[in-house]
């Protein structure tokens, strides 16, 4: 009976080691993303100009992912969302600057999240 107490004691003890590093690894989830990048949905699809509240929530994005963790979290919650609607490549790739904003990475499907720092 002991040796099912202690593998259980140590199964719970690793869930809860993963629950707690995942949680503290990147504060940003992706809801606050799409929450930032909402405004952005025309602008992404048909190109243009961006509007001002596209602009808004692209700073707020930049400032919240201020890790490496968020960033690279922010990144691969952009790629999904950039391959769940028809993004128009040229529009995202000149979103950042036609927002005077830098982002480390480029909002794009093809992004490689796993380099971003």
């Amino acid at each position: 009976m002991a040796p099912t107490i202690f593998k259980t004691s140590i199964i719970a003890t690793t869930l809860m080691f993963l629950l707690l590093n995942s949680s503290s690894e990147a504060a940003i989830q992706c809801s606050d993303v799409v929450k930032d990048l909402s405004p952005c949905g025309s602008y992404l699809i048909k190109g243009g100009n961006p509007p001002s509240n596209c602009c808004a929530g692209i700073t707020t994005l930049a400032s919240a992912a201020s890790t490496a963790a968020d960033r690279k979290a922010a990144c691969g919650c952009i790629q999904t969302l950039a391959k769940s609607i028809q993004l128009s490549t040229s529009a995202a790739a000149a979103l950042p600057g036609l927002c005077n904003i830098n982002l480390p990475f480029t909002i794009s499907t093809g992004m490689d999240c796993s380099k971003i720092n």
